[in-house]
C-alpha cells in the first residue's frame, strides 16, 4: 500500500490527492468538450505500415517487462530481472 503523506495544508497527497484528481478531471471534460477528439486520433494514427510495425514492436515490449520478462533489441524475450 501506497504511503501517503500530509502537506503543510493537511491535504493528502500522492495516490490520494484527490483535489489534483478532481482538476484532472474537470480539465479532461473540458477539453474533450471544447475539441474534436475523433479527428485529433485519426492524427495520431500510425503513417505508414512501417510505422504501425514499430509501434505493435514497442507495446509488445512494454506488456513483456510488465510480466517480468527482458526484451532484446530484437525483440526476442526470454524471463530474468528487469534491466534498468
Amino acid at each position: 500500500m501506497a504511503k501517503k503523506k500530509m502537506s503543510r495544508s493537511g491535504r493528502v497527497q500522492g495516490e490520494g490527492d484527490y483535489e489534483a484528481g478532481r482538476r484532472f478531471n474537470e480539465a479532461s471534460n473540458r477539453f474533450v468538450a471544447t475539441h474534436d477528439v475523433a479527428s485529433i486520433g485519426r492524427r495520431a494514427a500510425p503513417g505508414s505500415p512501417e510505422e504501425s510495425a514499430e509501434l505493435k514492436r514497442a507495446e509488445a515490449a512494454g506488456k513483456a517487462r510488465a510480466k517480468g520478462k527482458t526484451v532484446s533489441a530484437r525483440g526476442a524475450r526470454r524471463s530474468g530481472p528487469r534491466s534498468r
